[in-house]
């Protein structure tokens, strides 16, 4: 945005990434690669002796030394024109244990993915079950080496989402999530490349992972993963799982093999409520202690000023209480009758009336002291320790889930809300161990994200075209499964002013948090709260919120920004390519660019930040023909060029900014 030129400078002034144009789908190699691994490691042959995927100890002895003399019986069967299911089980005729494990085989994409369960189908308590892990594989690589690439987890700081890569040598890497939150501090997706392919392997499991990867020999990789920690008998009748393991195998580069993980994402994960993706999503919200009168008065304000938004977004602290977090209201979820006299619902009609539809913030497995749940129902919360003020809804006890899916869906329902907003700003680890007896370690967290799971279905079978957020402290519980169920309107907490205040780093971390993230997740959202041109733009995003208001807002100037984040919204389903190598240096550019080769449209977003010295920049773009022309506008100055495809793959796109501080983004399209 602001001062571009697109005008041919000599030469290179900054490194660039040299990287080949991308194919727009799977390769035939790719898919070869797959079929060949699921032909020798899925067959349904009950004769057949494949290793089994996982690995687990059961009363002390490892599973490789006894699983192959199981009764082992396979089934397959077609689940839809792209996908194919193969299940195999095994069962141990002296104690019961049944090992079931299930795999899906993608027809359109080069993935296959897995979950096994473990059931007791005996009259006593199984031997202990221990290091089970969803994940255990010998993975080949064409040549003598392996580089791992993965992003940082969320943690509300600059560095959320950095990408991080690494060879691996005789020295196992390992990773794990924090205090039992998903994506808090690492993240469950992992591309490993070895002489120019690879695999990317994922673990979805809303709860305390670890993965390992680990050299075992010349061009051998082990990569193991699963719930961090189990050591548990089951009970007669009982069942857990593991998580759900991801394999998809690519040739080419890395950033091609992102793309097509994102593609499969859109294709296969991401909701689609009404039988639609999401797309535009542009809200707005007002603040934590909100009052009926005033949220109404907000929305006139915008129609007012010609703002009009697809969402309201009421955020924390519409209950009963002095405050969002120390709050009876939490755990009970009643509306303060004294700020909303006709409950949410008279919020929510006055939203629909100006076209809008309604976000409503919960937090439900939190529960603070007073609340309905606590006085009521002890015995459905887990503890941290016994005096705090805070205990967590146990999601594993059925009785809690059912009375808070058959909540929910009411509230939701006579309330007039469109979207369930879900927070979860505790770590539940410290309370889901604190629950474990000796020989029952991993159990209630294995319960409970089953009945996370099962929760989630639910609602969204009741509700059928409404989308879920899902929140966590900002981004710390989106994995897979997750991502599979809602998506993260808010990728992270580090935007918030109060929070954190405005800072060069908040420029930094956002422009970083996108360059990470979108590598592996389409469709996310966040808000941005200071009325800054240069801000804005790092922080652009699927699904953008924004909260600048006041006395002196330039309205011309928001309805500007509206205008713009519309003229992206759908690109950003387009493929997505790093032009400049990751940094958070003030004193560098940063650049990336979002491609749909289906319709060869797109645009490159670049900033020069405020302390570079330099004003100008080739950018080789990706994924552009090298025979077509594209045609290229300032968003913001409205300035139009042309250029050959082949000279934007070979030479780059030449980009010149004159002022520090400024942001461009150019849009394109195919002539």
């Amino acid at each position: 945005m602001a001062v571009a030129r697109m005008i041919l400078v000599g030469g290179f002034l900054m490194a660039a990434l040299t990287l080949s144009a991308g194919a727009a789908g799977p390769s035939p190699d790719e898919m070869k690669m797959k079929q060949e691994w699921v032909r020798q490691n899925l067959p349904a042959d009950a004769a057949a002796k494949p290793a089994p995927l996982i690995s687990f100890a059961y009363d002390g002895h490892p599973s490789a030394t006894f699983l192959p003399a199981w009764d082992r019986k396979g089934e397959a069967r077609r689940l839809d024109d792209a996908r194919s299911q193969t299940t195999l089980t095994w069962t141990d005729a002296a104690t019961g244990l049944q090992v079931r494990l299930v795999a899906v085989d993608y027809a359109d994409f080069p993935v296959v993915e897995w979950t096994a369960f473990f059931k007791n189908t005996g009259l006593a308590a199984t031997p202990v079950l221990s290091d089970i892990q969803g994940m255990d594989l010998a993975m080949r690589g064409a040549k003598d080496e392996f580089v791992l690439r993965t992003i940082r987890g969320d943690d509300c700081s600059p560095s959320s989402y950095q990408p991080i890569e690494m060879k691996l040598d005789a020295n196992p890497r390992d990773f794990a999530s924090s205090g039992g939150r998903p994506t808090n501090g690492a993240y469950p997706c992992f591309n490993v490349e070895t002489a120019g392919e690879g695999f990317i392997a994922a673990l979805g499991w809303p709860g305390q992972w670890s993965a390992r990867f680990a050299r075992e020999g010349p061009g051998l990789l082990r990569v193991r993963g699963g719930q961090q920690q189990t050591h548990l008998k089951l009970q007669p009748g009982e069942e857990i799982r593991t998580p759900l393991a991801v394999l998809l195998f690519w040739k080419g580069d890395a950033t091609g093999a992102q793309n097509l993980w994102r593609r499969w994402m859109v294709a296969h994960n991401v909701p689609r409520p009404g039988g639609k993706l999401p797309v535009r999503l542009f809200s707005t919200c007002m603040g934590l202690h909100q009052s009926e009168a005033g949220e109404n008065a907000f929305i006139d304000m915008f129609i007012k000023n010609g703002v009009h938004f697809d969402y309201w977004w009421m955020d924390a602290g519409w209950y009963t209480g002095p405050s969002w977090w120390d709050a009876p209201g939490v755990g009970t979820w009643k509306p303060d009758p004294e700020r909303f006299p006709h409950g949410i619902k008279g919020v929510s009609d006055h939203a629909h009336a100006n076209g809008m539809k309604l976000v409503l913030w919960f937090e439900p497995e939190r529960v603070y002291k007073g609340s309905w749940v606590w006085e009521n129902h002890p015995d459905w919360c887990l503890k941290w320790d016994d005096g705090s003020n805070i205990r967590l809804l146990n999601l594993g006890h059925p009785a809690a889930r059912q009375w808070l899916t058959d909540y929910i869906d009411t509230f939701m329902t006579e309330q007039g809300v469109d979207l369930y907003r879900q927070d979860f700003n505790v770590d539940p680890l410290g309370a889901w161990r604190r629950a474990d007896a000796p020989d029952r370690q991993g159990m209630t967290e294995n319960l409970y994200v089953q009945g996370y799971l099962t929760w989630w279905d639910e609602l969204r079978r009741r509700h059928p075209d409404m989308l879920i957020d899902s929140c966590a402290s900002g981004g710390r519980r989106n994995d897979l499964e997750t991502l599979r169920r809602a998506v993260p309107l808010l990728r992270s907490d580090y935007q918030a002013p109060g929070i954190n205040p405005k800072t060069p780093d908040i420029d930094l971390g956002n422009q970083g948090h996108t360059y990470g993230l979108a590598q592996w997740v389409p469709y996310y959202g966040t808000g941005v709260e200071y009325n800054d041109v240069y801000t804005f733009c790092g922080h652009l995003s699927p699904a953008l919120g924004i909260g600048w208001t006041g006395e002196k807002t330039d309205w011309a100037a928001f309805r500007r920004r509206a205008e713009e984040y519309t003229k992206l919204a759908d690109l950003f389903y387009g493929d997505f390519y790093p032009l400049l190598p990751y940094n958070r240096d003030n004193s560098t550019w940063i650049a990336w660019q979002f491609h749909r080769p289906e319709s060869g449209d797109g645009f490159v977003q670049v900033f020069r930040r405020a302390d570079s010295l330099y004003e100008s920049a080739h950018l080789k773009l990706r994924g552009v023909e090298p025979g077509a022309r594209y045609a290229f506008t300032d968003i913001d100055t409205g300035k139009t060029a042309e250029a050959a495809g082949k000279d934007l793959l070979d030479a780059g796109l030449p980009v010149t900014i004159e002022q520090p501080r400024t942001a461009v983004i150019l849009t394109y399209k195919k002539l």
